[in-house]
């Protein structure tokens, strides 16, 4: 299928969403990542057999938690898609837990870097950030289609959320921090020779250390945050977890594999208690784990 028949499949069904109320839009979203899982053999294989290696469980428990992560990725999307007709209700809809870790932060003028994975709703976590008065910036990689690029930044825009670059756009990274804002990054991808090789929910995996090294270098804060749904309701927690380190970023003597590490223990805890709302589906493995990608 190329570019053009698929910007306007979803194109339809983007009207079709937005057409429905928010919590009816969320079911048909729910019902789409269903269909994506049934069409998608080969890729739910794949996804499949990185959830047996990486949380040792069965196969008929991996295919339960797959399909789960279909289904969370289609009421996310529905979410992101209608986000801007919920922005004023967003406090009902998203709990913060820890959301003294970020005032305390932001509060030392140096600027914060959330670590973060794709897990619950992301984007939907980040807009409840700005919703409550914090500046917030997110760095996202570019999509193959251009459209649908643009239309992340818009509806990012319409909710309050800067987009800044793609991948880690360090130049873009240092100014938001330089400001005292505050600036989202999915930790969770495989970034192949431009990281470090260190476990990841115990296989290993390279992972960015860019963050860790801007963080040390401006004096900015990290904070692993992660966003978690509520069962299969539209309500969600939003977890801000205190940094790893005692004054916000690694020392000056500790090693890059030493200060990733710890980022993604706090990721992969939360995967492992949330498996159903992580990204299964995405070669987290490619570069490290032949066997699994």
């Amino acid at each position: 299928m190329n570019k053009d028949t698929s910007w306007k499949i979803a194109g339809g069904i983007r009207n079709v969403i937005r057409g429905l109320p928010y919590s009816w839009s969320i079911s048909l979203g729910a019902g789409l990542g269903v269909l994506l899982w049934a069409a998608s053999k080969k890729k739910v294989d794949e996804a499949e057999r990185r959830c047996v290696r990486a949380l040792q469980v069965g196969v008929t428990e991996a295919r339960r938690i797959v399909r789960g992560s279909y289904m969370n990725l289609g009421r996310s999307v529905a979410e992101f898609l209608s986000m801007d007709k919920v922005r004023g209700d967003l406090r009902d809809l998203v709990e913060f837990h820890g959301e003294e870790h970020l005032r305390e932060a932001l509060a030392r003028g140096k600027g914060v870097l959330f670590l973060s994975a794709h897990l619950g709703n992301w984007e939907i976590g980040a807009a409840a950030v700005a919703e409550r008065g914090y500046p917030m910036n997110a760095i996202g990689t570019d999509q193959r289609d251009e459209r649908i690029t643009n239309l992340i930044i818009q509806k990012r825009a319409e909710c309050g959320v800067t987009s800044v670059g793609k991948g880690f756009d360090l130049k873009a990274a240092i100014r938001c921090l330089q400001r005292g804002e505050a600036l989202a990054i999915l930790m969770d991808q495989d970034v192949r020779d431009k990281g470090v090789v260190v476990p990841f929910l115990g296989l290993p995996a390279s992972t960015p250390y860019g963050p860790a090294k801007i963080a040390r270098k401006l004096g900015s804060t990290i904070l692993p945050a992660f966003m978690v749904r509520r069962g299969t309701s539209m309500v969600h927690d939003f977890h801000i977890l205190p940094s790893p380190w005692e004054k916000g970023y690694p020392d000056e003597d500790e090693s890059m594999e030493s200060a990733v590490t710890l980022c993604n223990d706090a990721i992969s805890r939360f995967i492992r208690e949330y498996p159903e709302q992580w990204m299964w589906l995405y070669p987290r493995w490619a570069s490290t784990e032949s066997e699994i990608r």
